[in-house]
């Protein structure tokens, strides 16, 4: 070997030390712990009626073969889609098809032996008198699920005043245990917020199979009654007290 060669062998060994052992002092450096941090958490919650009505209205046929039974389910369908939508409203009467399915029976050994399908319609919106008027109108369909929630629009309203009072309980509980353990002021480390809401409201239902076997209720006569929502917003986080 050359002696430029072991030269610049030595320089890099040396250099590959070098950084071995700044990276070793480097991590026996010790990090402070957190003093004085804070954790603690806050909620807001708004209650209020539901104000959003879903009806869905369904049909069952049966026959030999499938596409017997999907005729029939559309011969039912279609007129009433059509009279449903001469009520649409934005926002207050809304008109959407729901679940479609054709599907097969089985006999004892196994085999096919007929078909069954349902179709749905579904209703919802504001206006709950439009609402029920309008299911009551479209015939060869029975009612056979109703719930109440919260509309879009008013979700987000609750959330954000919710939201608000949840803020402000964070704030004032902060400046609370910050004086009372003898601190001056304090500082945001880290927050976070997720909202959640609750409520019950009448959900009245038969299984589609029973609707055809059910006698025709009209909507008009279905105990129709909102419940009530609680929309809660959580804050929790942690603060440095200084």
């Amino acid at each position: 070997m050359s002696r430029s060669s072991l030269w610049r062998g030595l320089v890099l060994a040396g250099g590959v030390w070098a950084l071995t052992a700044w990276g070793a002092q480097a991590q026996t450096v010790p990090v402070p712990a957190p003093q004085n941090v804070l954790q603690l958490q806050s909620s807001g919650s708004v209650e209020v009626v539901q104000d959003w009505l879903s009806l869905t209205l369904a049909v069952v046929r049966e026959g030999a073969d499938a596409a017997q039974v999907q005729a029939q389910l559309r011969a039912v369908l279609e007129p009433a889609m059509n009279e449903a939508r001469k009520q649409a409203k934005p926002g207050q009467v809304e008109v959407r098809s729901g679940g479609f399915s054709v599907y097969p029976r089985y006999g004892r050994e196994g085999k096919i032996n007929g078909w069954q399908g349902s179709a749905e319609v579904i209703l919802e919106g504001r206006d709950i008198p439009a609402l029920t008027a309008t299911a009551s109108r479209i015939s060869g369909l029975n009612v056979t699920q109703l719930n109440f929630s919260l509309s879009r629009e008013q979700r987000q309203q609750l959330e954000a005043e919710a939201q608000s009072r949840a803020i402000q309980s964070f704030k004032a509980r902060a400046a609370d245990l910050t004086r009372q353990f003898g601190f001056a002021g304090y500082s945001l480390r880290e927050v976070n917020v997720s909202s959640s809401d609750g409520g019950y409201s009448p959900r009245p239902r038969l299984m589609a199979a029973e609707a055809k076997m059910a006698s025709p209720m009209a909507a008009a006569d279905l105990p129709v009654e909102a419940g009530r929502s609680t929309v809660t917003v959580t804050v929790s986080g942690s603060i440095q007290m200084n």
